[in-house]
């Protein structure tokens, strides 16, 4: 175990000590019946915007995918592997989700590699350049607006790119068809780690807008 992070150890025995602990029967009970969270969400594997912490969710309440700038590929059924396509088949077939949101944040890493035409493979497999390239057309119309500074570019592809997503849910026949018969519903959100603000999608119009928070 020498070569295991104390770290980690010095966190799972406070998680044992603290939410563990407060929350032992809720963890037996989520044991014992399985897990019915209400909500999936599609975040970026950024180590700054943890879903469960921005949403203050207990155990089971959220199915979090997290993967590079939290994007979800179209539709492909082919004999590749697809990780997140499998992890939304599971919540949607059968933990049958009513909410999928999808949850961008500020400066993100993806989103500014996206952006920059110089940007060099990280290795000859280059998986986050092939993965990116599922934002490139958008990523090239920002690049070329120069009256945008650097920091609106990045924000603006960011949000494109989280519309992007969504229209690649819909691509999915089951999710698609559940949509429209009103049994799921596909929702966007962009938080800055910088200010705490989360802005939403507007379902008709596409803007994102800051919800009103009441103090309780």
């Amino acid at each position: 175990m020498q070569d295991f992070p104390d770290s980690l150890l010095n966190g799972y025995r406070n998680f044992m000590n603290g939410r563990y602990a407060d929350a032992r029967d809720r963890y037996k009970a989520l044991a014992e019946d399985g897990q019915n969270p209400s909500t999936l969400v599609v975040a970026c594997s950024d180590s700054r915007a943890a879903p469960e912490l921005i949403f203050d969710a207990g155990p089971g309440e959220l199915f979090v995918i997290r993967n590079v700038a939290n994007m979800v590929p179209p539709y492909e059924p082919d004999g590749h592997f697809h990780a997140t396509s499998a992890a939304l088949e599971f919540a949607v077939q059968v933990l049958k989700v009513p909410d999928i949101v999808v949850m961008g944040h500020g400066r993100c890493g993806g989103i500014r590699a996206a952006l920059d035409p110089n940007a060099e493979p990280l290795s000859p497999g280059d998986f986050i350049g092939r993965w990116m390239s599922l934002v490139r057309p958008a990523a090239e119309q920002i690049q070329s607006n120069d009256v945008m500074t650097a920091a609106e570019r990045q924000t603006a592809l960011e949000r494109v790119s989280i519309r992007n997503s969504i229209e690649n849910l819909r691509t999915f026949p089951n999710i698609k068809a559940l949509e429209e018969a009103g049994k799921i519903s596909l929702h966007g959100a962009w938080f800055d780690i910088s200010t705490g603000e989360l802005w939403v999608m507007d379902a008709a119009t596409r803007d994102f807008i800051r919800p009103e928070i009441r103090n309780q």
